[in-house]
């Protein structure tokens, strides 16, 4: 009996991984379509029925693709908006999240609600005229638009999410601390920030994907070609008439393996960090 209910298990879990493989396999196609992609020539990427597996291996797509284009100076340029985005969201974020958080002043609460109406607002509605406002103070074409707003604030999603996760903070280690005479930026540097750590991992991570693949932005607000991110230059592959879509593919493939990578690395803090948040008021 214990047997028989033994084996039942193994085949029902069997047959979940089975079904999650199944999935996978199925959300992965795309990525394997692009992988296969940018070792083939433009016809066998197109060639019915699909080629999955490239005869021969062209390597020479990649050279070609990071070669016939500035990639270096699209990865600078990209890295730069990363570097100043994921610094400006993790400290002036962290900032307003314990204000909100830990510390009693008038109108918090109401100030708190005008932020996270923030988030029900499409982008779309601001769009126009915060274009107009960075054209009339920076000017056109210039980083200023992508890298001064995470200086202000972070955005609203980030603070709801760490100001969420330090309410689960207990009070009483900050009482410890007021007894030692400690002040408001030593208990924030000390006793809030250690602790937050995980969400902030999240806060980070979040913005260094959004960053890294976003395309509108630099579209609106960058025209020289020298100032192009990785998003942007990946469009020149695309012409009025035609495409070099093996060209893409390859560089495509080198574009996402950041992401996967930093994905891979930084998964157990996603978990921790969303999974720690709580849900109080």
């Amino acid at each position: 009996m214990i047997g028989s209910k033994a084996a039942r298990r193994r085949i029902r879990h069997a047959g979940v991984y089975l079904v999650l493989i199944a999935l996978s396999t199925v959300f992965m196609m795309p990525l394997i379509w692009l992988i296969r992609s940018s070792f083939m020539s433009i016809i066998q990427i197109f060639r019915m029925p699909p080629e999955w597996i490239p005869r021969p291996f062209l390597l020479e797509n990649y050279k070609t693709a990071l070669t016939v284009l500035p990639f270096g100076r699209y990865a600078l340029n990209t890295m730069l908006l990363v570097v100043n985005g994921v610094a400006g969201v993790v400290i002036t974020s962290s900032f307003c999240a314990y204000s909100f958080a830990r510390l009693h002043w008038k109108g918090r609460r109401f100030f708190f609600g005008l932020i996270m109406s923030g988030i029900m607002l499409p982008y779309a509605v601001t769009l126009i005229p915060t274009f107009l406002g960075w054209r009339y103070l920076v000017g056109s074409d210039s980083f200023l638009p992508l890298m001064i707003p995470a200086w202000f604030g972070g955005g609203a999603f980030n603070i709801f999410l760490l100001r969420q996760f330090m309410l689960g903070i207990p009070r009483e280690l900050e009482d410890a601390a007021v007894i030692d005479s400690a002040r408001y930026d030593q208990i924030f540097m000390r006793i809030i920030i250690p602790l937050t750590k995980p969400a902030l991992i999240v806060v980070g991570l979040f913005c260094f994907f959004t960053i890294w693949n976003d395309y509108l932005g630099p579209l609106i607000y960058l025209n020289d070609d020298s100032r192009f991110t990785l998003a942007l230059g990946l469009t020149q592959f695309i012409g009025f008439y035609s495409a070099q879509w093996h060209l893409l593919m390859a560089a495509s493939a080198v574009v996402v393996i950041p992401p996967i990578l930093l994905f891979f690395i930084g998964q157990r803090f996603l978990v921790q960090g969303i999974t720690l948040t709580g849900l109080k008021g």
